[in-house]
């Protein structure tokens, strides 16, 4: 038994010198996938919203609400893009954290909102008044739900991946997505069109980039250890897609 223990000894000593130096240093870092969204040609320019019919809309906005589906930025941004790793991702389950959604001075304070699949998000109604948020999946249970103000949020979650359009039954103009994936990289664009996708592996990689009037755009990427890859994503503007 000795003699069985001594030479196990000597060989993990020599296990180091028998694999060489890389036995001593971890695998590649790391990187991450970065860049901009912008567009070409003319957008179309946001429509400043009839309220007549809703008062307290009004008094909450007095300079007016205006249509979110196409904002622009300096040197030609596109905002409220979602840029995601569509394909070569291998995320864990969904986090424990949940997402918020809020509907505040009759507008969604988030257009875009991505979410992991069974991830919750809490909605909440910040106004003095009722709202209806009224999600309308088609992969997933479609359904519409009264919320009266000063209520605590609800919350929701998803079973499947699915752009879904929301709306307000009540503030026809209210508008904005579910974007439920299975990957949680991905970011939306804000007022510069920058995006940017951490902590991810060396691999291969499919980066989509959708937006709600202008489509969707894909790009196969490869990406090494501890390195930003930058891929810009270019859409095609016209008035006419509003």
């Amino acid at each position: 038994m000795k003699r069985n223990m001594r030479l196990g000894t000597i060989s993990f000593a020599a296990l180091p010198m028998l694999l060489g130096s890389a036995a001593f240093y971890p695998g590649p870092s790391s990187g991450a996938i970065a860049g901009k969204v912008t567009y070409t040609g003319t957008p179309a320019k946001p429509k400043l919203i009839d309220m007549a019919k809703q008062p307290e809309c009004i008094k909450l906005n007095p300079e007016g609400l205006r249509t979110e589906d196409v904002v622009t930025g300096p040197g030609n941004a596109l905002q409220n893009v979602l840029v995601y790793i569509s394909g070569g991702d291998s995320d864990p389950a969904a986090p424990p954290t949940a997402v918020t959604f809020d509907q505040h001075n009759c507008r969604y304070t988030t257009h875009v909102l991505p979410l992991r699949v069974g991830q919750d998000v809490n909605i909440s109604n910040s106004d003095p008044f009722n709202h209806n948020i009224h999600p309308l999946a088609k992969i997933n249970r479609e359904w519409n739900r009264i919320q009266l103000p000063g209520t605590p949020p609800f919350s929701y979650s998803y079973e499947d991946e699915e752009f879904i359009h929301v709306k307000c039954n009540i503030h026809a103009w209210m508008s904005a997505y579910f974007v439920v994936l299975k990957t949680s990289h991905a970011s939306v664009t804000q007022n510069g069109g920058t995006f940017r996708l951490p902590d991810l592996p060396p691999g291969r990689y499919t980066v989509t980039a959708w937006h709600e009037i202008y489509g969707t755009q894909k790009k196969e990427v490869t990406l090494g250890g501890g390195e930003t890859l930058n891929v810009d994503f270019v859409f095609r503007a016209t008035p006419q897609s509003y």
